[in-house]
């Protein structure tokens, strides 16, 4: 009596967990490796698929890069808008984001993807920021924030200027002065907190 063994089913994403999976796998890539690093083919290895499929999802590498820095930068927005519902004290909140955003350019890669657009001419891909930053400053304003927003955009601008300034250079500048490899975040962070307790007390960045 013969016994026909059933072949093995191959399991079919949707099109937003295929996307997902190939995102997942480019942002370890980037963490681990570098934004150079971010080619289709290691890509799609570190995906475990074909590099056709991940040219049929993103058309191309350019387009993976800008996927990443949008889903990176979602999700950061989308934890300091959970900050500042969750913190009632306005200063407290705003600084517990911008840690977090620190934290995100340094140890997630923002940074050095940022700055691997820009090198690469690619500094377009970057208007995700903006969206960001208005999303923000609304969070802020529902929380009773009442500054002009201008003010507001500014302030972000330059914490943001910072952040990337610190996740790309805060520890090695740090060393050449022989200072602790986190002294560049910890003055970054000083000073905007200083910054922020003088808005917020006075209404005026």
């Amino acid at each position: 009596m013969s016994t026909s063994l059933a072949a093995p089913t191959r399991t079919r994403r949707s099109a937003e967990a295929a996307k997902d999976n190939i995102l997942a796998a480019a942002e370890k890539i980037l963490i681990e490796e570098g934004p150079q690093h971010l080619k289709v083919l290691e890509v799609a290895k570190a995906a475990g698929v074909a590099h056709a499929t991940v040219l049929h999802h993103f058309g191309s590498i350019d387009e993976v890069q800008e996927a990443l820095m949008t889903r990176m930068i979602r999700a950061l927005v989308d934890r300091i808008v959970a900050i500042a519902h969750e913190r009632a004290d306005l200063s407290e909140a705003t600084m517990a984001g911008i840690s977090d955003m620190f934290d995100t350019f340094e140890g997630r890669g923002v940074a050095r993807l940022a700055a691997w657009l820009e090198l690469t001419g690619e500094s377009r891909r970057l208007t995700v920021v903006r969206g960001a930053v208005r999303e923000v400053i609304a969070a802020r304003a529902e929380k009773g924030l009442h500054l002009p927003p201008e003010e507001v955009e500014d302030f972000m601008l330059a914490s943001i200027c910072l952040a990337l300034g610190v996740g790309l250079f805060g520890a090695r500048l740090s060393a050449l002065m022989e200072r602790p490899a986190d002294h560049a975040r910890a003055t970054a962070l000083h000073l905007l907190q200083t910054a922020t307790r003088k808005a917020w007390a006075g209404e005026g960045c």
